[in-house]
């Protein structure tokens, strides 16, 4: 079975190019022998004998084939759902009709008698039921052609039945993505992103349909995300506060799963389910762009959840081998380890900082991740090194940035503290790697 490939390049709104699946019918091989039964009673294989297919249960030809050196002939595959006659002549033989042929029979034999080699005409071909072969009479299946008639009933009646399933989660998946699109336009983010999730459902692991449903619910869960925190942080009840800024969490964690679950799906599908190759890069394209885009509003809003980071181990590497640009490459750096320092993990945003200051020792936004890193971690683990550490990176951090720079306040204070509290002064950093060549 194949079907179409769902695709919309997505940045802020949510499109789905709406399509049908298409079934196509499924094929097994026929095959087999001609030979001829000479006046003695012996058969020989008959070469160049000429097959001419004629399907019968609809107004329908095949492409005709020659048997080779031995006699023997082969269709590479005929559809289930057919019913064939063959016409069958050769030099020095009478022609005739091998009627009932139906796919996966790869052992018929053809018995020709002496003739003068005509051959019919399709019109004979359809009207004539049978010529005799040298049998009188009709005769009884041979076991081989009772289990090729079983095998051909087998397999249509599962055809008939993928083809049943997959017509109605076209449905779903069509009707989904119109009444998703129509949601995301009016700002019904709850609904968009319910009628995302019942195409996801549909079919969970369908490359052509499960990533696009996946972005764009990924999407529509920032959005509703940043919509949340926005309006809890002006609520006056702590209560309703909280609830409002844990949602907002949940809903960043939940874009950036649907994030990887797409890349996953994309990444991990067999070649043969990749039928428009365009749309599929271009669809992993949106799975890596958009969770950084999630990666960014869950530093900005302060609100990163522990799925989050595992999301941004496999999409942030993924992003940055992908893209060729080296500023984003160098911020989808950056965004990762902000990602683990609002997360509180210090010790993995300490690494992750020094990484991107031994190749850009200038980096402002590295040096400030660093410094406050270092601070909160040389707190908990009571380490006066590690502070001094923090009140270095902090001051070339000071020394360097704008004043505009959101955290240089904070970065002024902290250096303040560890002065006033822990008697750190701060000293030059001679290290921190070298410059870019």
């Amino acid at each position: 079975m194949s079907r179409k490939f769902y695709f919309s390049f997505l940045v802020a709104t949510a499109v789905f190019m709406a399509g049908h699946l298409v079934i196509f019918a499924q094929t097994a091989p026929v095959g087999g022998a001609v030979e001829v039964k000479k006046a003695d009673g012996t058969q020989e294989p008959v070469a160049g004998a000429l097959i001419e297919v004629y399907r019968t249960d609809i107004k329908a030809g095949f492409p005709s084939a020659k048997t080779d050196t031995k006699g023997q002939f082969r269709f590479a595959g005929m559809p289930y759902a057919g019913v064939f006659t063959f016409a069958v002549s050769a030099p020095n033989c009478a022609p005739m009709i091998f009627p009932n042929v139906r796919a996966g029979q790869e052992k018929l034999l053809i018995v020709l008698t002496p003739g003068d080699g005509k051959k019919f005409s399709e019109s004979d071909a359809r009207s004539i039921k049978a010529v005799k072969t040298g049998e009188e009479g009709p005769r009884e299946p041979t076991e081989e052609e009772k289990k090729a008639k079983s095998d051909f009933e087998k397999k249509a009646a599962e055809i008939e039945a993928k083809n049943a399933k997959a017509s109605k989660t076209n449905e779903i998946i069509t009707a989904a993505a119109k009444e998703a699109k129509e949601a995301f336009d009016a700002k019904n983010y709850d609904l968009a992103i319910a009628k995302y999730e019942e195409g996801i459902a549909a079919d969970p692991e369908f490359v052509g349909s499960a990533p696009v449903f996946n972005n764009n619910r990924s999407i529509s869960l920032r959005i509703r995300a940043v919509d949340v925190r926005n309006k809890a942080i002006k609520l006056t009840d702590a209560t309703e506060k909280l609830a409002g800024l844990e949602k907002a969490k949940k809903d960043l964690a939940d874009s950036a799963t649907g994030f990887l679950k797409s890349w996953n799906i994309l990444k991990n599908a067999p070649l043969a389910d990749i039928v428009d190759k365009v749309n599929y890069e271009a669809t992993k394209t949106a799975a890596l762009v958009g969770a950084q885009e999630t990666f960014r509003m869950a530093v900005l809003t302060e609100q990163v959840d522990p799925t989050v980071i595992e999301a941004a181990k496999v999409l942030t590497p993924a992003y940055v081998a992908a893209e060729a640009d080296a500023a984003k490459k160098a911020t989808a750096n950056l965004l990762f380890a902000d990602l683990y320092r609002v997360a509180g993990d210090s010790e993995n945003a300490i690494a992750s900082y020094k990484a991107i200051l031994e190749t850009s020792p200038e980096n402002v936004d590295a040096l400030v991740g660093l410094g406050l890193s270092l601070v909160n971690y040389g707190y908990i683990k009571d380490d006066k090194a590690m502070l001094q550490e923090a009140a270095n990176y902090l001051q070339k951090f000071v020394g360097i940035a704008a004043d505009a720079h959101r955290y240089k306040k904070d970065a002024i204070e902290a250096i303040n503290t560890l002065k006033t509290l822990s008697n750190v002064a701060p000293q030059k950093v001679t290290t921190g790697g070298k410059k870019k060549p």
